[in-house]
């Protein structure tokens, strides 16, 4: 039963209670309604995942110039073998770590103890440090360096300049507020002696690291005497601070457990039920999105109640050291947590020290960690927890690939209605509606997945299909620069994979006839952007094409080479491609599409057409009469937000316009490509988001697209089987020949037989059934062929040296019906 002091429906909708309600709930001791309010929230922000970071602990010493009455982790010089953790001992910890799959190294310490104990100056000294920050900015860079973990620092109150300075060397920093309640540093109280305890202090940090953008993790400790009250007081106080700077991370409601040896030890320890009351009052003075967290460790038995109570985090949980400040308090094993968490409807989700939005937020992380952080990361920021990557041989994960058909137990009242708005109301979802579909785990998403199967169930069938093709790349050639690409050749990438070439006509001529031979019923051409290319080049390929073989159905030139073709032949693009047409292209393909959103389109590909541009080419194309593909190239510096939009961007194209006969999700191959060399790129999707991608463009384009493939050459075999039961009815072409994702360092191979592709379909219990490019028959004669086909003649690619454009003229994407034409280089066809 809801009190009249709180506003459930105002809270759900983004408001937090004013100070004086949130001061009100001090008189409240209604803890099971506001236990049920705090879930609420917690799952309108959270929804069903519960975070923990792995983390190895540090403590980088034990020397402490403070003297809490409760606490056993500040020791003296006497009682301790060394002042500070050695250097090659950080190391070796830290090593261990991260072979056990850890990202965090926490690092703890006591409060400038150089500033108390000779010992603590003369042990810095030796090591050549004047303070225990100077120290501890060293190690903490040295242990990201050799390892790649994450350090998060927790060196007490800090100035300006020692926040600014260990920036440099750790994406989240944190210290505990404990207090706002100036009375606990009197005589007789916790905080007496403890000059660093004084909570103006401690809030002066918080402060000072919101003014330098530092991800910052703070929160209080209940049971030292303070009141309840003054709780909400500590907790109003960081607050106000996180309004004005927005950097607590999240808020830690920590227990007070009595310990042999303090002053305390025989002090009350707060009971479950207080608690419980002050996780929930902490959920509902920050709302929905703030992540609040209670250490398992502190309260073994109960997790699912303070589950119930609001959070949704455990913070970090070590398998390699113990809780030095709670040692009496053993981690709970990962296994056990898992259970725990899932037996409340959860799912026990692995986090970074430093949390999602605040990677994806400009100026909160050094720039000099960020390459580390992307590559740790997925597209929504937290950690990849499996070793799979597109177009590598790695086994798939057993996680995702049990939920695809795991029943699922728990699923979100959010998840449920949008999967409701499709599946029986056929229903447009919005952006925020795909994005949340994109997020997705644990019973959610096998709820999403086994939502889209259904629909490609009923759409159809049980059968899978595929198309006898060849790949003709005629040239590697390209003076665009898209920052994703290791197929393109030109100047500034002579040193990636392959030598520059450009086809001769007689061996395009060679290529269709021999796919024709071998039971091929589609060329697949595309190409770089040569800088001698224009229009006529292409309506020259297609002239051999046709020549060579009358009847092979031409699918060729992307968005980009038909705006290419366009501008340097002075045509509008009705007409281009109604010249393309009457040349004997039959379909185009929907590649150079990447991501539909200008935003990343500026980032991985800014001289290249803007998705306006893309859009007006496809539509174009189906007002002429072509049918088309489309696709997505995701992974690399997106979001869910760009996939969200992309989709919408193609779904409302097709209503339009109906041309586009299918939808190809193409996972980015991170190996060889420069802007991963660079350091600026993601190690392409997770297998979850492969997955999903596939999942949610079926929900999302039904039932205005009815085919959605799965890329073999990119996700493998197993991965494309495990894509069947997620939504996906086709695989594609069989290629004979593949560059371009080999040359991003993919490892599938370059060809899949009829015959394989006729037992891959059949190991998925689907029938198999081979297709025209337009989804139509193809004769039994020419089956056939196909299935009796010998090995491929080697290919030979005609070198070329020819990288840069001669003329100069506007930029394409800018001013296409402006562009000089250049001198097109005749090949003899």
């Amino acid at each position: 039963m809801l009190t009249q002091t709180l506003s459930l429906d105002r809270y759900l909708a983004g408001s937090l209670p004013t100070e004086a309600e949130a001061l009100a709930l001090a008189n409240n001791h209604d803890t099971a309604a506001l236990t049920e309010i705090a879930a609420r929230l917690r799952d309108n922000g959270h929804h069903n995942v519960i975070t923990y970071s792995k983390k190895v602990f540090i403590p980088l010493t034990y020397l402490c110039r403070d003297v809490c009455h409760y606490c056993t982790f500040a020791q003296t010089p006497k009682h301790i073998e060394s002042p500070f953790m050695p250097p090659e001992q950080v190391l070796a910890s830290a090593r261990e770590a991260a072979t056990l799959g850890c990202k965090e190294a926490l690092f703890t310490l006591g409060e400038k103890p150089e500033l108390r104990y000779k010992a603590a100056r003369q042990a810095l000294a030796e090591m050549g440090y004047s303070s225990t920050l100077e120290y501890l900015f060293d190690i903490a860079g040295q242990v990201f360096r050799e390892t790649g973990l994450l350090p998060h620092l927790n060196p007490g109150n800090m100035d300006q300049a020692e926040i600014t300075q260990l920036k440099k060397v750790s994406p989240s920093m944190g210290i505990m507020l404990e207090s706002a309640a100036t009375r606990l540093t009197e005589k007789g109280m916790p905080h007496y002696g403890s000059p660093d305890k004084v909570p103006a202090t401690r809030l002066e940090t918080i402060a000072l690291a919101g003014k330098n953008q530092v991800p910052f993790t703070t929160g209080i400790l209940i049971g030292i005497g303070e009141t309840r009250r003054e709780r909400i007081e500590s907790l109003l106080a960081l607050r106000k601070l996180h309004t004005e700077y927005g950097h607590i991370q999240e808020i830690i409601v920590q227990n007070f457990r009595a310990k042999p040896g303090t002053k305390m030890s025989q002090a009350p320890e707060p009971d479950l039920d207080e608690l419980l009351w002050s996780i929930a009052v902490a959920r509902i003075i920050f709302g929905a999105n703030m992540s609040i967290q209670a250490p398992p460790n502190l309260s073994p038995g109960v997790l699912p109640q303070l589950i119930q109570a609001g959070i949704n985090d455990w913070g970090g949980v070590s398998p390699v050291t113990p809780d030095f400040v709670n040692p009496e308090a053993p981690w709970p094993h990962l296994d056990e947590l898992a259970r725990e968490t899932s037996a409340s409807g959860k799912l026990l989700q692995e986090r970074l020290t430093i949390y999602p939005d605040y990677i994806k937020t400009e100026g909160w992380l050094d720039k000099d960690l960020q390459t580390q952080v992307m590559h740790l990361s997925d597209a929504s920021g937290y950690p990849r927890i499996d070793n799979w990557s597109p177009g590598e041989d790695d086994s798939l994960p057993r996680r995702e690939l049990d939920l695809i058909q795991k029943k699922p137990a728990h699923i979100s009242v959010d998840i449920a209605q949008i999967l409701s708005r499709v599946t029986d109301h056929n229903m447009l979802l919005n952006e925020q509606e795909i994005v949340r579909l994109f997020n997705a785990r644990g019973d959610d998403f096998s709820a999403v997945t086994q939502a889209a199967n259904e629909i490609r169930k009923s759409v159809n069938g049980d059968t899978v299909t595929f198309v006898v093709n060849r790949n003709i790349n005629y040239t590697n050639v390209c003076y665009f620069k898209c920052q994703f690409c290791a197929f393109s050749k030109g100047k500034l990438s002579e040193n990636l994979r392959g030598r520059p070439y450009d086809l001769s006509a007689d061996e395009i001529a060679r290529r269709v006839k021999e796919a024709w031979a071998r039971g091929g019923t589609e060329v697949c051409m595309q190409g770089g952007i040569h800088p001698e290319y224009t229009g006529s080049t292409y309506l020259d390929i297609l002239k051999t094409v046709k020549q060579a073989e009358p009847e092979m159905h031409v699918h060729a030139f992307s968005p980009l080479e038909v705006w290419q073709g366009a501008a340097t032949s002075n045509m509008s693009l009705e007409r281009y491609l109604s010249e393309l047409k009457s040349a004997g292209l039959n379909t185009l393909p929907g590649t150079a599409a990447e991501i539909l959103d200008d935003e990343i389109r500026d980032i991985i590909c800014p001289d290249k057409i803007n998705t306006e541009q893309w859009l007006e080419v496809m539509e174009t194309a189906h007002k002429v009469g072509f049918k088309t593909t489309a696709t997505i190239m995701y992974g690399h510096v997106e979001s869910p937000q760009n996939w969200a939009r992309h989709l919408i961007q193609i779904r409302d194209l097709q209503i339009k316009t109906g041309g586009f006969t299918e939808f190809v999700p193409l996972p980015f191959v991170h190996m060889e490509a420069p802007m991963y060399l660079r350091g600026k790129a993601r190690k392409g999707p997770t297998f979850r988001e492969s997955i999903l991608m596939h999942s949610v463009a079926r929900l999302v384009l039904h039932p205005h697209i009815s085919n959605i493939q799965a890329s073999w050459v990119k996700l493998g075999y197993e991965g494309v089987i495990a894509c069947l039961s997620a939504g996906c009815n086709d695989l594609g072409g069989t290629l004979m020949n593949e560059s371009i994702t080999r040359a991003a360092g993919a490892e599938h191979g370059q060809e899949t037989s009829p015959q394989a592709m006729i037992q891959l379909i059949e190991s998925a219990n689907r029938i198999a059934r081979q297709r025209s490019t337009d989804y139509g028959e193809v004769s039994q004669p020419m089956k056939e062929v196909a299935l009796a086909a010998g090995a491929l003649s080697e290919a030979i690619n005609t070198p070329t040296k020819k990288y840069e454009r001669k003329r100069k003229g506007p930029l394409l994407r800018n001013a296409p019906q402006n562009l000089i034409p250049v001198k097109y280089d005749n090949r003899g066809s």
